[in-house]
């Protein structure tokens, strides 16, 4: 019988408006029944074993399902019966014509799009160019550098092909055997839950050979590890945990091929003074009982380096915050504010002298205490 003939919804068990619950269903109890290693040396267990998982590939995956149900209305697996009639579109009976599935293709383009599945399974083998891998890596910006934007060094650990063996892990000159764990395939198969998977062969990396001889350089893995340092451009408001890609700053590609990304993580360091609020920046200043009282002037730095002299008003209160207008940090072509907040300053201990005049202080403003 060929897989055109095949009803896969008699194979399962299971009716033409099944829902995926009881496909799935189905396919697990008949897999578990008919798996090889339930039936040693029993070839019609393994030929029905290979028709579940084909039927399960077929009506588990809505497209490929919706195809073989428009064909099974056709009559082209022979479910119905030879066709000598008229056909469905011209009778009008089965309310199918060809036209529905306009776009799919001829009978062969349909089969080869339902029954494709083993076939995009299978590992590829590594050949020709690859592109090498991608870098992520996370850096300490400063806090100042991290607002006004700047360069900062990093030190990126990579792996790189190996320059002796050219990323063969090889030694030069040395011949290749047959991977004996593979077969020369590539690829070993590892058990999983009852099902086996395939994977690439540890013993050869997948390479299907073995070198005679091991590059002594990187001990045959091909790559040798290094550490790159670069500058790293920070852009100007960058915030914590920000990411850039760098193109073609990671490891390079094998055989010729396009290297990775590197990929950074920026990780913004506390300062001691400022503190940021989106584009804002706050900080804390404290002055003394008697500029609170009377009023002031005060200079307070700023991120960008330079002194802006600020006025306290007579009477000014604990927590006070007062704005400098254009000294924070600039994002999409807008500059927020610098806010200081005002501490009082009361002194801990006070001479005899200090303590009298405080007290004639209180008693004119008429304090009590």
């Amino acid at each position: 019988m060929t897989k055109a003939d095949k009803d896969y919804y008699a194979i399962l068990g299971v009716g033409e408006k099944a829902d995926g619950a009881a496909i799935k269903k189905a396919y697990r109890r008949l897999a578990k029944k008919y798996h090889p290693d339930a039936n040693p040396g029993d070839p019609r267990a393994a030929e029905r074993f290979k028709e579940v998982g084909e039927a399960n590939g077929v009506l588990s995956d809505p497209r490929k399902r919706k195809k073989y149900d428009q064909m099974r209305k056709l009559g082209a697996f022979g479910f119905g019966g030879p066709r000598t009639g008229p056909r469905p579109e011209a009778t009008g009976s089965s309310g199918f014509s060809f036209e529905d599935i306009g776009g799919l293709g001829g009978f062969s383009e349909i089969f080869s799009s339902i029954f494709d599945r083993g076939r995009r399974n299978q590992p590829p083998k590594p050949s020709g160019p690859r592109k090498g891998e991608h870098v992520e890596c996370v850096v300490e910006v400063p806090f100042i550098t991290a607002a006004r934007g700047g360069r900062v060094p990093v030190t990126v650990p990579i792996n790189e092909e190996c320059a002796t063996c050219l990323g063969s892990g090889g030694a030069p000159g040395t011949g290749w055997n047959k991977c004996g764990e593979c077969k020369g395939s590539g690829s070993v198969s590892f058990g999983q839950g009852g099902f086996a998977v395939n994977r690439p062969c540890p013993a050869c990396m997948g390479r299907g050979e073995k070198p005679g001889k091991l590059c002594g350089a990187c001990s045959g893995s091909g790559k040798v590890h290094q550490n790159r340092k670069i500058q790293v451009t920070v852009p100007a408001g960058v915030q914590e945990d920000s990411r850039v890609r760098l193109t073609g700053q990671g490891e390079r590609g094998q055989k010729g091929g396009a290297p990775g990304d590197l990929i950074i993580t920026f990780r913004v360091k506390p300062h001691r003074f400022f503190r940021r609020e989106g584009s804002d920046i706050n900080v804390t200043v404290p002055i003394n009982l008697a500029q609170a009282t009377l009023g002031s002037r005060i200079r307070v730095g700023t991120i960008w380096g330079k002194k802006v002299v600020l006025r306290i008003p007579a009477g000014t209160q604990p927590g006070t915050r007062l704005r400098i207008a254009g000294q924070g940090i600039t994002r999409d072509g807008r500059t927020g504010d610098q806010y200081v907040e005002i501490r009082v300053e009361i002194p801990e201990s006070l001479s005899e002298d200090q303590e009298t005049r405080i007290r004639e202080f209180a008693a004119a403003a008429g304090m009590k205490w």
